[in-house]
């Protein structure tokens, strides 16, 4: 009687045991459907970026009170807003962006398509990756402004000079993001999609690319980041009336015209556009793929 008692008792005790950690392992898997206080939001995602903001403002207004530098060499804070005011009004500070932006974003998307079936050519044929992956990782090391002075010579003072150099410099970087994730996928998950009938596309398309999503949007980051900089270089150096004024060329008006005030204003807008495009574009995606695989805790 009370060995059945006590085997009762342990095995009720062993039952709440396993339904505790199912109802833990359930926890785990439950979405947190919550919204981030508001608070915690202003305190976490926009206080410490104004607060280094305004860091950074203040020590540069008192290196301009020090007189560490000549005032044409060092404008004031001031001055540089004065010249943001000033394209504000005369209606040219988003012709700028624009002109500049609208150029990177096309030559981007030319870059992905291209750079994504490369990409899996390079990764899944083994004598397409002995010939092509040397010369991508090359290509991926040159600097982009390289490209500059052979594509004016082939194709003029035009837009398709600048994407040419666009492509030049992304398209490495997407193809090898790429063939990085690719390499990384666990070979059981190819058999597991091979057993299932996921062969050729199929299995690409189910298989390949969603487990090599990690590598390639971090090579889609990387590629993003090229195709400005190569924007840069090329508005910076070659500038002509009929490709209208970019934030490069705006750079280069500045240097041209000693006008430091107007450089800090290039300078400023150049990185407001790269920390915009990464905020609004590449953050949410990077957030949602580690999410999705439980690499990052639920807000």
């Amino acid at each position: 009687m009370a060995s059945t008692e006590t085997t009762a008792a342990k095995d009720g005790k062993d039952g709440n045991d396993l339904a505790g950690l199912e109802a833990g392992l359930d926890a785990l898997d439950t979405v947190q459907t919550g919204h981030t206080p508001f608070r915690k939001t202003l305190t976490q995602k926009v206080l410490p970026p104004v607060v280094a903001v305004a860091l950074v403002l203040a020590v540069w207004q008192v290196l301009v009170w020090a007189e560490v530098a000549p005032e044409y060499k060092l404008p004031s804070p001031s001055d540089v807003w004065g010249e943001v005011r000033e394209s504000w009004l005369q209606g040219t500070l988003f012709d700028y962006i624009w002109t500049s932006v609208s150029r990177g974003l096309m030559g981007f998307l030319l870059a992905l398509a291209i750079g994504t079936p490369l990409g899996l050519l390079v990764a899944r044929v083994r004598f397409v990756r002995a010939a092509i992956g040397p010369i991508l990782s090359g290509l991926q090391s040159l600097p982009s402004v390289a490209w500059v002075p052979p594509a004016v010579i082939w194709l003029g003072l035009n837009d398709s000079m600048m994407y040419a150099v666009i492509l030049l410099g992304a398209v490495p970087s997407i193809a090898n993001g790429l063939v990085s994730g690719v390499d990384q996928v666990p070979p059981l998950f190819l058999r597991a999609g091979r057993t299932l009938g996921a062969t050729g596309l199929k299995g690409t398309w189910h298989i390949v690319m969603p487990a090599a999503l990690p590598g390639y949007l971090a090579g889609l980051k990387q590629g993003w980041a090229f195709s400005w900089r190569s924007l840069m270089a090329a508005e910076i150096i070659a500038t002509s009336p009929d490709l209208g004024v970019g934030l490069g060329q705006l750079l280069e008006h500045g240097r041209t015209n000693s006008s430091m005030s107007q450089v800090f204003l290039a300078i400023f807008l150049i990185l407001v556009v790269g920390i915009a495009i990464d905020l609004l574009i590449f953050s949410p995606l990077e957030r949602s793929v580690l999410r999705s695989r439980g690499l990052l805790a639920r807000s």
